[in-house]
């Protein structure tokens, strides 16, 4: 960046002689560099919903700048960006709206905040709190604002003209509302359900076949003979033989569970075909574990009348929900999003071809059933490989939607293609434009003259001539994103690097590093039997066995820091993320596997992701005493099964948990016993004469966390899971015909309904009806660390491996002007005292960070600081001050010192050098 004359001058007079000193000349000195610690950087890999948009009148660009959790802006007047200013919002900021060419709301995913944004003033004027994980934000009715809170299910509703009015809550009937839309006349708001479903379900299928039996629910219906298969479990699935061909000299596979779709007609089908419909719901529901009636609705878009708040829902369309847009002339609203083939069995089957990229063209009214494009028409699936020409024509992961305004052109953004595919008035492809890496969000200029897109892997923003259908600048943003992240991201969600038909990425099932909320039947008949050399906590009572290529359905789990916590897999017959490698060819279809320095790259990367705040816990991070259990039902064991829960108390499930002896009622043995503290997961040592001793590390770094031999479901060998974000997986429910958004549940199949279900099993010896509800509270509260970790003194509550996860009260802002919530204050200083996190200020251009030590703010400005007393005094209407708690480490570089080269934002701005360039500082 050039810079000022005085700074000039001042460089010059340091070269005459300065010899390396400060120099003072009148009213400005070169002041000492701060003591800046080693950078931190917390990724949550969250990824963006709507992060760019334009104001009315076409002169700004918005652009959610997601790492640096800032709002950018951007001078359009001239034809290309030119940089206009950065505003601090809160943590993770994935969507922005412009309300007027004045004001512009940003969401922030993890401050679980909304940021009212001055745009003529460049700050932030009003922080509005949302529910649990907002994604998105639209205007509509008379003078609404409404935000989607993804993890609560609800659209919280603001009186965007009076934001001291309490927000209005309208309940969505499904799983993760997010990306939203406004119908042309500001009349009806529509949702996108990102986490929708498919409308596929398990039926179990091993509970009373061998081992130790532990589970009574679900009932074994694929081994009913009165099933369509006539109780032959796993039922051939290539006529009466299997495809491939089950290898010779293999012993005879574990009965295991079945995965089923509901097709157009309603009829419950297996990947035979065959009718499953009388026992999901039908007379023989109850075969399945399921009552009379039980249906899946599958709700893609929820539709909500902006005026009345009463809501209706479109369904069938797909499984993970993008993006949407409303076209403008038939008010049709196109989504976009992935859809998987779950109900096909076996690895070599699905190989390369078990995502779909869709579109779908939605009459809101219902009145005619949505219309289903494939937006790679060029693939026909017969194969798992393409030549690599044709895999870069694929569009992988869709992001992003938008149409011209004449409904001519759609635009769409492929995250994991690194591409925008265009679209005619008939979503037919008609072309494909090159952006950079990670493309999400994209909006047009006004006049339709230029298209924007932010390349969130890249950080930069792509600009493309919407005439001739090309990129005509790139520009980078300022992006504190470690080299390790950017590395090994590639790995997670490069569609035409790491699949054989472009379209796929491990992302594709891992969304978002998480899941997609689905079980897959990724066994190989024709597969060798793989030896057990794991960890078996329980050798001593049943030994562990070999695992057999043929494991049925297991649900898709998040890689949420899972580095550290191997073996992998449900099963755990994955040593560690080393033994993936030939996933990239068998299941993604890829002519060869990463290089082993890839695959540490991969690794790397995958080390980074950190849980996110828990929504259950206090803000001190604490278990709270009472937790409302709204849409748990009753398992049947104590009163009748589909009740409500009653309020659990998650203080007294953690005693239950560590000290009630309640697996099998043995004396002493405890839920902590095999799930420790606070992860979960086994333990990591081995068992045998004297006290448990670690277990040896692996030639590549791998841990031994413990399996069992006592699953009593489908494998006898069973990795103990981590039990940390459960609270995303609920939502199955098979004691109420009404009332399942998602057709897998819990254990490693998703063939349990509901946390409640589980815990009632009667192998566990809970006593009443509340103290399942206390051990389901306790569970939905788990991850968030500050558990007792047990000791390695005592066998029956070993320690557990350390978890990266988030405080409860990282991100929690609040807004001084003319008031403010003191006692919130007062609550985000103790806690960074405490060192649960860092606490830091902006407003007015100028940041500060909170030095406990001292007991006051250092500023931006180096050598300045301020008490807390006198800095919070100084916030007025029109001097707004938001007060912000950031994970430990990142408070300087987030407060003060934006490149973290050691001199404060302020300072580079009074020298004239960039404070978002570490390799620009006064000298």
């Amino acid at each position: 960046m050039a810079r000022g004359p005085l700074l000039s001058l001042i460089l010059i007079l340091a070269a005459c002689g300065g010899g390396g000193a400060a120099v003072t000349i009148p009213g400005l000195t070169v002041p000492a560099p701060l003591a800046v610690p080693p950078g931190a950087f917390v990724n949550w890999e969250n990824l963006g919903v709507h992060p760019v948009d334009v104001t009315p009148d076409g002169t700004t660009l918005l652009v959610c700048n997601t790492p640096d959790h800032r709002l950018e802006l951007f001078d359009l007047s001239a034809g290309l960006p030119l940089a206009l200013g950065s505003v601090p919002v809160g943590l993770d900021p994935v969507s922005v709206r412009a309300r007027s060419n004045t004001e512009a709301w940003v969401v922030n995913h993890i401050s679980d905040s909304v940021s009212v944004v001055d745009l003529r003033t460049q700050r932030v004027r009003a922080t509005l709190r949302t529910l649990d994980e907002p994604a998105d934000v639209v205007f509509a009715g008379s003078g609404r604002a409404f935000v989607s809170c993804s993890q609560a299910n609800t659209v919280l509703v603001f009186d965007a003209d009076d934001l001291t009015a309490a927000a209005r809550t309208v309940a969505i009937d499904a799983e993760d509302p997010r990306a939203l839309a406004v119908s042309a006349d500001g009349g009806t708001v529509y949702a996108a359900v990102f986490e929708s479903g498919n409308g596929s379900t398990a039926l179990g299928g091993g509970v009373d076949a061998g081992g130790i039996v532990t589970l009574a629910f679900p009932p074994n219906v694929v081994s009913d003979p009165v099933g369509p298969h006539g109780g032959v479990n796993p039922p051939p699935n290539d006529g009466a033989a299997f495809d491939p061909p089950l290898r010779a000299g293999n012993p005879a596979p574990p009965a295991v569970g079945l995965i089923v779709k509901k097709d157009a007609a309603g009829a419950w089908r297996d990947d035979t075909g065959a009718d499953w419909g009388d026992f999901v719901g039908g007379a023989r529901a109850a075969r399945s574990g399921r009552v009379p009636g039980w249906d899946l609705p599958d709700r893609d878009l929820a539709v909500i009348d902006a005026g009345t708040l009463t809501v209706t829902y479109v369904c069938r369309c797909m499984n993970m929900c993008m993006a949407l847009a409303v076209h403008p002339q038939s008010g049709n609203v196109t989504l976009v999003g992935t859809d998987g083939t779950n109900e096909v069995r076996y690895e070599p089957v699905l190989s390369g071809r078990f995502l779909r990229v869709l579109l779908a063209d939605i009459d809101p009214t219902g009145s005619v059933a949505p219309g289903i494009v494939d937006l790679n028409p060029h693939l026909d699936y017969t194969s798992a490989s393409v030549p690599q020409a044709e895999r870069d024509r694929s569009l992988g992961d869709p992001r992003g939607i938008v149409w011209n305004a004449h409904g001519t052109r759609a635009f769409v953004t492929g995250m994991g293609s690194n591409n925008v595919a265009v679209l005619d008035a008939q979503h037919r492809r008609i072309d494909r434009i090159e952006v950079g890496e990670g493309p999400t969000g994209i909006v047009l200029s006004p006049d339709g003259a230029r298209a924007y897109v932010l390349n969130r892997f890249a950080g930069s923003i792509s600009v493309l001539d919407v005439q001739g259908l090309t990129e005509i600048a790139r520009i980078d943003l300022f992006d504190p994103t470690p080299q390790v992240i950017r590395r090994g991201r590639r790995h997670l969600y490069g569609t035409h690097e790491t699949s054989g038909l472009g379209q796929a990425a491990c992302a594709s099932c891992h969304v978002d590093a998480r899941t997609d909320r689905l079980a897959w039947d990724l066994g190989d008949p024709a597969g060798p039997v793989e030896p057990m050399d794991q960890n078996c906590l329980t050798a001593l009572l049943a030994q562990c066995e070999d695992f057999h290529p043929m494991k049925g359905p297991m649900l898709t789990q998040t890689l949420q820091d899972i580095i550290g916590k191997e073996p992998f897999h449900w099963r755990g017959d994955r040593a560690g993320i080393e033994e993936f490698n030939g996933a990239f060819v068998s299941l993604m279809g890829d002519d060869v596997g990463l290089t082993p320095a890839q695959m540490q790259e991969f690794e790397d990367f995958l080390e980074t992701i950190h849980f996110p705040p828990n929504p259950f816990r206090e803000l001190d991070n604490s278990l709270p005493t009472r937790l409302q259990l709204d849409g748990h039902l009753s398992p049947g064991r104590f009163g009748a099964a589909g009740e409500p829960m009653p309020d659990g108390n998650p203080v007294a499930g953690l005693q239950l948990y560590r000290g009630a002896s309640l697996d099998g009622g043995v004396p002493g043995f405890q839920c902590v016993s095999c799930h420790t503290l606070p992860t979960g997961l086994g333990p990591d040592v081995e068992l045998g004469i004297g006290a448990p001793m670690p277990s040896p590390v692996g030639p590549n770094g791998e841990r031994h966390h413990s399996l069992v031999s006592v699953d009593g479901s489908t494998n006898v060998s069973l990795k103990i899971p981590q039990l940390r974000g459960l609270y995303e997986r609920v939502g199955y429910e098979a004691s109420r015909p009404d009332r399942s958004r998602s057709g897998f549940g819990f254990l490693h199949d998703g063939s349990v309904d509901s946390i409640a279900r589980f815990v009632a099993e009667p192998v566990f010896s809970v006593g009443s009806r509340q103290e399942i509800a206390d051990l389901v509270a306790f569970l939905l509260c788990l991850s968030g660390s500050d558990l007792p970790r047990g000791s390695q003194a005592n066998p029956l509550e070993l320690p557990g491996p350390f978890s990266r996860d988030t405080h409860a009260a990282i991100g929690r802002q609040v807004t001084f002007g003319s008031s403010g919530d003191d006692a919130l204050l007062a609550q985000l200083v103790a806690l960074a005292a405490a060192g649960a996190g860092d606490l830091i200020v902006k407003g007015g251009g100028q940041g500060w960070f909170y030095d406990a030590g001292a007991d006051h703010f250092l500023s931006d400005r180096n050598g300045e600081t301020a008490t807390r007393a006198a800095l919070r005094a100084s916030a007025a209407a029109g001097n707004e001050l938001t007060y912000t708690l950031v994970p430990g480490g990142t408070g300087y570089r987030l407060g003060i010192d934006r490149d973290a080269d050691g001199f404060g934002d302020m300072t580079e701005a009074e020298f004239g050098t960039d404070a978002a360039d570490a390799a620009d500082f006064p000298r």
